[in-house]
């Protein structure tokens, strides 16, 4: 037996972004995960990825994979080189492309990958800063990692200032998935490089408010909270029928639709005695437009990402 071989898990939830108004800086995470079985060997073989679940259809070298350019991040601002003979069993249940953080899930896994063959020790804001570079925003990384809902604000360059949020018990996120891809790249692409000054106050009052009404669960404030000026004009294009679905979703009785992340997945946002219907209606307008679409109904996933088979990262509230 080699005594130099470590064998380990590591788990990621998925997560949403861009919750209404909280464009780039509001994220939760989500009941579906991103599971790594990692064993490292001490050779100098390449690294090598198993994909399962909805990673088995992905086609490209484990070089090219996030979970190894979370690797070669953390290695970066470690100062070590990033390991050979490493052996990977990747499964998600987490829909790739569809605005669930599958991306930033498995940036973080390589992160933690890391972290933990090098004993380093990184603290979550460190993790999060990392994952954040490679992704270009934290709403997806900071969840994914503390857990629950997350406000992140930028504090200097790659670096970022994260706080869990409480999110009323009565809200529920009906998360509505379809069977089409929306490219991040393509969806940046269509954002405008700037906007007037009255959209801009419009945004930030609106930031104010979605805060205050996952909080509260006061629906006459998460209401307009949930109608974003920033990113979802320009990106509605890209889901087929985003307007009939989320008019649906706000006449079976949701407090607001919107994308999650930057699509295809929409997410209504609901209560317990409303969240069925909400479902339903949105599922058949997109079933009328020749679009299937699977659902589930979740509240915030308190559980962030964890590491080895009882150990679990700790979160702090405030990062």
């Amino acid at each position: 037996m080699n005594r130099n071989v470590r064998s380990f898990e590591l788990r990621v939830p998925a997560s949403a972004s861009n919750i209404g108004a909280g464009f780039d800086f509001v994220g939760m995470a989500v009941d579906r995960w991103l599971e790594l079985s990692v064993r490292a060997t001490g050779s100098s073989t390449p690294v090598t990825i198993h994909r399962a679940g909805t990673l088995a259809s992905l086609d490209c070298a484990a070089s090219d994979d996030l979970i190894l350019r979370g690797v070669v991040a953390a290695c970066n601002t470690l100062g070590k080189t990033p390991p050979l003979g490493i052996e990977i069993d990747a499964t998600s249940t987490i829909p790739v492309a569809r605005g669930l953080g599958s991306s930033a899930a498995a940036v973080v896994a390589g992160v933690l990958l890391a972290n933990e063959l090098f004993a380093s020790e990184l603290d979550d804001a460190t993790v999060i800063d990392i994952a954040a570079s490679v992704e270009g925003h934290p709403d997806n990384a900071a969840p994914s990692v503390l857990g629950g809902a997350v406000l992140s604000v930028q504090t200097a360059l790659h670096a970022y200032r994260s706080v869990q949020l409480s999110v009323h018990p009565s809200l529920r996120f009906v998360f509505l998935v379809p069977d089409f891809e929306v490219r991040t790249s393509v969806a940046r692409a269509v954002l405008p490089s700037k906007v007037d000054f009255h959209t801009a106050v419009t945004a930030a009052s609106r930031a104010a408010a979605l805060i205050v009404g996952l909080q509260s669960g006061d629906r006459a404030i998460l209401a307009p909270a949930l109608d974003d000026v920033l990113h979802v004009p320009y990106r509605r294009q890209l889901v087929t029928c985003y307007d009939s679905v989320t008019a649906a979703a706000l006449a079976a009785g949701a407090i607001g639709a919107t994308l999650s992340g930057s699509g295809s997945t929409v997410v209504a946002i609901t209560t317990e005695s409303t969240q069925a219907g909400v479902r339903d209606a949105a599922i058949n307008a997109w079933k009328s437009c020749g679009i299937n679409a699977e659902s589930f109904i979740t509240s915030v996933e308190q559980r962030g990402a964890s590491v080895g088979s009882a150990i679990a990262i700790q979160h702090s509230r405030i990062l």
